[in-house]
């Protein structure tokens, strides 16, 4: 039933990360703006584990998790980037980005099922890191909006991936591959603050 879906949204997302874009703006307005953002997550090795590990938490914990995580990370990004756009410090994003993946990662290879608030409150407070870097990168050349657009599709789609990855814990050997990746995870996490990567 999930298997013709999770292929269409595989060759898309793979085609969205693999395809040059089409740069009719350069810098500014709805293009620039849009690429910049659409390409700022999934060109950061730090924001992938962390993105990709919400949706595949989500998937291990099943439903309403598998939808409510991953709406609750880009709604909370996106606060986060209003704050480092308009200059609100925030300390120690660099650390927190690096440690979402790190917990994020241990919380799928330990099976972690809090309640869902637990959950969502942890994913949540996780991405005004990833919001913040987001904003105080914001080029200052594009528009912001659709900088926002573009990150937070990119980010969703990071999201289905780890989803897509995820439903495979419906198998024991899936499961195993899961929790595996989860420890991946937190490994780069691990990598991230000790700056191996």
């Amino acid at each position: 039933m999930f298997q013709r879906p999770i292929v269409f949204f595989l060759a898309v997302a793979l085609l969205a990360v693999a395809a040059d874009p089409a740069l009719a703006h350069t810098g500014e307005g709805y293009g620039g703006g849009f690429v910049a953002g659409f390409s700022h997550p999934i060109l950061g090795w730090d924001h992938v584990a962390a993105m990709v590990a919400v949706g595949l938490w989500g998937a291990f914990l099943g439903a309403p998790a598998i939808w409510i995580l991953p709406v609750v990370f880009p709604l909370v990004m996106a606060l986060g980037a209003v704050a480092g756009i308009l200059g609100i410090p925030i300390p120690g994003i660099e650390t927190g980005i690096a440690l979402s993946a790190v917990v994020l990662g241990l919380m799928i290879v330990f099976a972690v099922k809090p309640p869902i608030w637990v959950a969502a409150v942890i994913v949540g407070a996780f991405a005004i890191f990833h919001g913040y870097a987001h904003g105080t990168e914001l080029p200052a050349t594009v528009n912001a909006f659709a900088y926002a657009v573009g990150f937070v599709i990119s980010t969703g789609l990071l999201h289905l991936l780890g989803i897509a990855f995820g439903l495979l814990v419906k198998w024991p050997a899936g499961r195993v591959a899961v929790r595996g990746v989860g420890g991946l995870i937190s490994l780069a996490g691990v990598a991230f603050i000790t700056g191996l990567a």
